[in-house]
């Protein structure tokens, strides 16, 4: 069967993942994982559906008609979708970083950076700008989480993040999940 992932945006409102779960089950899909969130006023996420192929284009269309309520949603095909033979490859390690200090432009692009030309992927990334408790300074605060190859070189990369936190004034936690 295959797997659609839907990117869904529109101003937020109750309802919403209703209407989309709803079109879903009418074309006989299946709602595997998803990941939302409000943010600025409005609601956005990416959702994993398996559905049957004669089904593929009905729910494309009834999805693209969740227009009319004001939700915009594209399809695309699964690309993590496991193949169904071959060999099976090493699962990724799992790395978790946060981040913290003083807000700046250009954080997320040097974070973003360091991490790409080690070849590494982040599959979370959630931040955020507050106040500080004292000062009332804004800070930037961070949490990304990460997919390592297995054979991942932690010790220098916690090197290059440990460098890269000093370069921005930050905190940085680093945590790597045993394999």
């Amino acid at each position: 069967m295959p797997h659609l992932i839907l990117s869904v945006l529109g101003p937020d409102r109750p309802g919403l993942v209703g209407a989309l779960s709803a079109t879903v089950r009418e074309h006989h899909g299946n709602w595997l994982e998803s990941r939302m969130a409000k943010l600025a006023g409005q609601f956005a996420g990416v959702v994993r559906v398996a559905v049957a192929d004669d089904q593929l284009g009905p729910l494309d269309d009834a999805l693209k008609a969740l227009a009319q309520q004001g939700l915009v949603v594209t399809t695309a095909p699964d690309p993590d979708r496991p193949a169904t033979s071959g060999a099976v490859d090493a699962p990724p390690r799992q790395l978790h970083i946060g981040m913290l200090g003083l807000d700046r432009p250009g954080v997320v692009r040097d974070l973003a950076h360091a991490l790409a030309v080690r070849g590494l992927n982040i599959t979370e990334l959630t931040s955020r700008v507050r106040s500080a408790p004292m000062s009332g300074e804004l800070l930037f605060e961070a949490q990304v989480a990460l997919a390592a190859p297995p054979d991942a070189d932690l010790d220098g990369l916690r090197e290059q993040l440990e460098q890269l936190a000093d370069q921005l004034d930050m905190d940085l936690s680093f945590e790597a999940a045993e394999p």
